[in-house]
């Protein structure tokens, strides 16, 4: 592939500014200093230099961010900070959206792609996609909180009782909370109708992917293949 589309592929601007990029000697590849908008590279583990930058080639992008309190999971924010502030500009020139929606109050696993396919299969409430929820309540953990989570609890303007897929007490004012569903403030709400309330909440994984413990509020980072498998087995 000719390396300003290469370039324009990865969001570093139109393909006029990324042959600008390469003239005025701002792209690198191999130690090499690249002179020509024009020549050819694959793109199997190529990696670039841009101004100093390092970016590895992705055909997609696939990534997770940890996202703090504070931000709106909107391009066009109302009350807060945009969750895509804490991207850098190309990956956010390429358009990435979230998969679901954490509120602004609600940190942890956010995952965010250019993938349409897989936005809609991760996304799609027929799938039952299993999220997990470290909670931190107001009220002590009780063991008839856990059995209505598990056996259903009626929340407003919803016909049926939604259950939690599994809940377990993880400390005196904790819970670990599993949803297969997405419903607005889902968690909260459960939890309300069963008699407590959140005061924290913390998404730590969807399916089988798991938020590093590692990886500090507001950082992101690429999703491996082994991360994408644990997706995609999933939906």
């Amino acid at each position: 592939m000719e390396l300003d589309r290469i370039l324009q592929s990865q969001g570093f601007g139109s393909r006029k500014e990324c042959r600008g990029l390469v003239r005025h000697g701002l792209v690198t590849i191999a130690g090499k200093l690249c002179e020509d908008p024009f020549e050819d590279f694959t793109t199997e583990a190529l990696v670039l230099d841009v101004d100093g930058e390092i970016w590895p080639y992705h055909a997609q992008a696939y990534l997770m961010i940890n996202k703090p309190v504070g931000y709106e999971v909107s391009q066009k924010p109302k009350h807060h900070r945009s969750v895509f502030e804490l991207l850098p500009d190309p990956i956010r020139a390429r358009g990435v959206q979230a998969i679901g929606r954490l509120d602004e109050d609600t940190t942890g696993l956010l995952i965010l792609t250019d993938d349409g396919q897989l936005i809609h299969q991760i996304s799609s409430p027929k799938r039952k996609i299993p999220k997990v929820y470290e909670v931190t309540l107001k009220h002590p953990v009780e063991a008839a909180l856990i059995e209505a989570l598990l056996a259903g609890v009626e929340l407003h303007d919803d016909p049926e009782p939604v259950a939690a897929a599994s809940c377990e007490a993880t400390g005196e004012h904790t819970l670990k909370l599993t949803i297969t569903s997405g419903k607005y403030h889902q968690v909260k709400r459960m939890i309300g109708a069963a008699g407590n309330r959140v005061e924290a909440l913390k998404r730590i994984a969807v399916g089988r992917l798991q938020l590093p413990d590692t990886m500090p509020e507001g950082g992101w980072a690429w999703l491996s293949e082994a991360d994408l498998a644990a997706l995609r087995c999933e939906a």
